[in-house]
């Protein structure tokens, strides 16, 4: 078991350290971490180099987490691991010097596969958050809280699904200190389509 864990580790990472947002970025001749949050995920691309590039970023981001986990089997790999492996890779880029994204695309992909229905219900609370505060940040700490109690719920006899939710949920966190430090300070800025949608005149 612990050499085929190895090489699941290890393949989920190799999908998952592929800087969709940073190439994105040196399409447009610019480097991404050097402008606004320096964050390689969708959040700071959209508001960067806008919608048109976000968009695939943040398909290509999920779908570097959803592929690998679900041909994991195929190849004598350990889907959750896999999955795993796909977040860590995202999180710590090795070719960025080990600073990548926040993993919240890439979580929604690994989870796709592994725990559907959790994933569905907190993604619905995400966009109710998201809607009713315009912080992407906050609906992704939403997201990730959330996700161990559904994972729970759905799954009760499955522990590696509650493990995985756990430390994802973690990951995720730990990730946005950033995030929360600037809403503590009321810095942290809002998606621009709610502003623009939600905002008074």
């Amino acid at each position: 078991m612990m050499l085929p864990g190895v090489w699941s580790l290890l393949a989920g990472a190799a999908f998952g350290s592929i800087p969709f947002g940073y190439i994105a970025g040196r399409l447009r001749r610019i480097d991404i971490r050097r402008h606004g949050s320096g964050n390689i995920g969708f959040t700071n691309v959209q508001r960067t180099i806008g919608w048109a590039w976000a968009v695939p970023v943040l398909l290509l981001d999920v779908a570097k987490g959803l592929v690998p986990t679900a041909i994991a089997r195929g190849f004598g790999l350990v889907p959750p691991l896999v999955g795993i492996g796909a977040i860590l890779g995202h999180v710590f880029c090795p070719w960025l010097g080990f600073k990548g994204g926040k993993g919240v695309a890439t979580t929604v992909g690994v989870a796709a596969f592994l725990c559907p229905r959790s994933l569905l219900a907190g993604l619905g609370i995400y966009l109710v958050v998201l809607a009713a505060t315009g912080f992407i940040s906050v609906s992704s700490l939403a997201l990730a809280a959330t996700l161990p109690v559904l994972t729970a719920l759905f799954y009760r006899d499955s522990i590696y699904l509650l493990v995985f939710a756990i430390g994802v949920a973690l990951v995720i966190t730990i990730r946005h200190v950033s995030n929360i430090r600037r809403l503590a300070a009321g810095t942290e800025p809002r998606l621009g389509l709610w502003l623009k949608l939600f905002r008074k005149t």
